[in-house]
């Protein structure tokens, strides 16, 4: 809404604000996966091979993006696989790597779970100006920019990071 008062806020607020969000949200993955059957790592992925939609991602491609080994990744595949939820196709380009495709019934199965907390969080956004939704995108996008440059860190544990 345009004309809205926002509260003032400083920079320690907002980074406790966001560790609430953040803690807040990782107790709400953990309950959504239990209910969906999976952990919070195979959901994560699962989340990452729908967000790939048509372009259907590697085994390597996943593991980059969940920042977890080729061989864990592996691991993550088989529990979603025999859990219903991907399935795993040849390459067309190379036969020797596996596209990974998500099962429509398991699409749907999650789209439920998540539909409530979706719409909340819409209805949310809807209170704000197109130029403050601007600001949160950016924000957001640089927020998950700086979160992956540290877990790149914290992956190559080099001790000569400052993590």
């Amino acid at each position: 809404m345009d004309g809205t008062t926002r509260p003032p806020a400083d920079p320690a607020q907002a980074l406790s604000a966001m560790d609430h969000l953040i803690a807040a949200h990782l107790i709400g993955q953990q309950e959504l996966a239990r209910r969906l059957g999976l952990n919070v790592t195979d959901l994560t992925c699962f989340g990452f091979v729908l967000e790939a939609g048509e372009e259907l991602l590697t085994a390597g491609d996943l593991a980059t993006r969940a920042h977890v080994t080729t061989g864990a990744v592996t691991g993550i595949l088989n529990r979603l696989e025999r859990a219903g939820y991907v399935t795993r196709r040849p390459d067309p380009a190379d036969r020797r790597r596996v596209r990974v495709a998500p099962v429509q019934a398991a699409v749907s199965r999650v789209e439920a779970v998540y539909a409530g907390h979706y719409q909340r969080v819409t209805d949310l956004f809807a209170d704000y100006s197109p130029e403050e939704l601007s600001v949160i995108t950016d924000w957001f996008t640089r927020a998950t920019a700086l979160a992956h440059e540290y877990l790149e860190k914290l992956n190559r544990n080099d001790p000569q990071e400052d993590c």
